[in-house]
């Protein structure tokens, strides 16, 4: 199985919808939480992944743009204190972008009996890196490619279409 990276996300309480769970709108921007923990550069006596390489910030030379963005719900996701597990992979490497991959589960360690933890979502990004000015795109670099070889694995498959 393909190394994931684990990154803990808590819910607010504005996260939910007049339905009592996380809006769809929502998930976008947990995701993109959980990506920019992942591939941004930490700020000084912040921690980060060995995968947070994008620079960030005024001085960035690079950019990250989506180009896509695809999420199949599968259960709705209800308010809770703990913060969800979104588990991160890449799904591909391509010349100046990468496809991000993303389940959304229950919290980790959260008492749920045999049963383990509750998957309410996949999802996956495609980030492309673009010059700063021309917002071109810009070849990823042999160090990107280097630290996220060993996240790499199979694209999310979706079952519904």
């Amino acid at each position: 199985m393909t190394e994931r990276i684990h990154v803990p996300i808590h819910l607010r309480w504005g996260d939910l919808d007049a339905y009592n769970h996380v809006n769809n709108a929502t998930m976008l921007k947990l995701l993109e939480e959980a990506r920019v923990r992942v591939l941004w550069t930490p700020e000084a006596g912040e921690d980060a992944p060995d995968t947070a390489v994008f620079a960030v910030g005024p001085e960035a030379q690079e950019l990250t743009v989506i180009a896509r963005q695809e999420i199949e719900y599968l259960r709705p996701i209800p308010y809770g204190r703990e913060p969800l597990d979104i588990q991160m992979w890449i799904g591909a490497l391509g010349g100046s972008s990468l496809d991000i991959c993303y389940e959304i589960f229950s919290p980790r360690g959260a008492p749920l009996g045999d049963a383990g933890q509750t998957l309410y979502a996949r999802a996956s990004s495609t980030v492309v890196l673009v010059d700063a000015r021309s917002f071109r795109p810009v070849r990823l670099s042999a160090r990107m490619r280097e630290v996220w070889t060993p996240y790499l694995g199979e694209p999310v498959v979706f079952a519904r279409r």
